[in-house]
């Protein structure tokens, strides 16, 4: 076998340069007359605390995660810190509230109440995951400040708990473990979707591993500040109001943390936001403009106008059953202004003549009027997308916005019934959809991915006869 010559370059005076994942200049490679490659001394050097970042963040930082990562990732450490010296107030608390210096308490009732505390937690973490688990993507930075409100809630408890009676300090205990078995499951479920947000290289991984390098030091460095708080501070009174002092910080860092963020999926509230602004003024928002409107904690399914007004409600993945019985108690057609008593009226929903509105559409929707506001009900059919959803969503706000204005008396009528006022709205929707998404998608908005289901709802088929 002959052997295997240095790889020249055909052009003598050609340069190679070398880029990092950030598009940052590392090194030059030349090919002098012919030589085989010399290797250049590296153009860009990194400082040493440059160098020691790049163990803390994603390889390629800062192009490759999203332009909201710094802001989220200060805030979360600032709030780790905190939550750090708080838990060890907490944990003396508890240690305290076992029977830890005291003569008379038994090491094996410690051990089973230990046991019946880890028992309990984890019932609740099933439960939560069982009830909730569709939610938690959705509405992920929701979640993600619960998460450390449930967190908080039950390091109150446990510093509370040596003032209690024994009998009641296992009550306090069980409690303060359900919430964190609550704090567990939201935590862990909607950090991932953080990460997933952040990650713009298909760095996911990378991501994770950064943040967990991250938690880890400032962890440590609360830990350490930590000990000389608990060592300096033991009477419960100032211990207590440390505690909360420590807890406001943490839930603000939090809550900066979340509002800081700007995703570029659409939830029911952001398309609701999103909508309404294009509806009203012919304007789309931007993922950055929308973060600034976005309420962390919302109630499920309301839809609001421009000026923060309820106009209406509206759930999407519900049975079909579900829908019947809405129409079956509504008081009447949504298009008039009446304020007539609820009545039984399931002639009202004619679901034949629906089905055939709905014929060459991914989803069926239906809207009953209760009491000043509309109650808007979608049924996906089997092969519905994330972009037919959100298109039925849109129909839901269309539907909202003219009820509403019908019954304060602004606007133009729609027409007649309830079923003219669906297909009206339909064919509204139909008009500008594609020209909606398309600039939604110019701005930086992700449809291929909208997350408005927030239970695992069922789809429906529509069979010929001859099946």
């Amino acid at each position: 076998m002959s052997e295997q010559k240095p790889m020249k370059l055909r052009d003598k005076n050609a340069t190679l340069v070398e880029y990092d994942q950030a598009g940052h200049l590392q090194c030059s490679y030349s090919n002098l007359d012919g030589a085989p490659i010399s290797i250049r001394k590296p153009l860009a050097q990194k400082s040493l605390w440059e160098q020691l970042l790049d163990i803390f963040l994603p390889a390629g930082y800062p192009a490759s995660v999203t332009d909201d990562y710094a802001a989220y990732q200060l805030y979360d450490s600032l709030q780790a810190f905190s939550s750090s010296i708080a838990g060890m107030l907490s944990s003396r608390a508890v240690l305290i509230g076992v029977g830890v210096g005291d003569s008379k308490a038994h090491p094996t009732t410690a051990l089973l109440l230990s046991v019946f505390q880890e028992s309990f937690g984890r019932i609740i973490t099933i439960l939560f995951a069982h009830r909730l688990g569709s939610a938690l993507e959705p509405e992920c930075k929701m979640y993600r400040l619960a998460a450390d409100v449930f967190n908080d809630a039950s390091m109150v408890l446990d510093c509370l708990s040596p003032a209690f009676p024994k009998p009641t300090r296992v009550v306090l205990f069980s409690i303060a473990s359900m919430l964190r078995a609550l704090c567990g499951v939201a935590a862990g479920s909607s950090k991932a979707t953080l990460s997933a947000h952040f990650a713009t290289k298909g760095n996911l991984g990378d991501v994770n591993a950064k943040d967990s390098s991250q938690e880890t030091v400032i962890s440590l460095l609360g830990m350490l500040a930590g000990s000389f708080v608990v060592s300096w501070i033991s009477e419960p009174v100032p211990s207590f109001l440390l505690l909360l002092l420590l807890l406001s910080i943490h839930l603000c860092m939090n809550y900066a943390a979340v509002r800081a963020v700007k995703m570029h999926t659409l939830n029911r509230q952001r398309a609701n936001l999103l909508f309404t602004n294009l509806l009203a003024y012919d304007k789309v928002l931007t993922p950055a403009q929308v973060s600034t409107h976005e309420r962390i904690f919302e109630r499920d399914g309301v839809l609001r106008w421009t000026n923060g007004q309820k106009i209406g409600y509206a759930r999407i993945g519900v049975s079909l059953k579900a829908l019947v019985d809405r129409a079956a108690v509504s008081p009447g057609n949504v298009s008039t202004n009446t304020t007539t008593a609820p009545q039984k009226s399931k002639q009202s929903l004619d679901m034949a003549h629906l089905a055939q509105v709905y014929t060459a559409e991914p989803y069926i929707l239906w809207a009953a009027r209760t009491g000043p506001r509309v109650h808007v009900d979608i049924v996906l059919k089997q092969g519905c997308s994330t972009t037919d959803q959100i298109k039925a969503w849109l129909q839901a706000v269309v539907i909202a916005k003219y009820v509403h204005e019908r019954i304060t008396n602004v606007g133009p009528s729609m027409g007649g019934d309830d079923i003219h006022l669906v297909s009206t709205s339909l064919a509204q929707t139909n008009k500008v959809f594609d020209e909606f998404c398309r600039r939604l998608q110019a701005v930086g908005w992700d449809l291929d991915n909208a997350a408005l289901e927030t239970t695992c709802g069922p789809r429906i088929a529509v069979l010929d006869k001859s099946d």
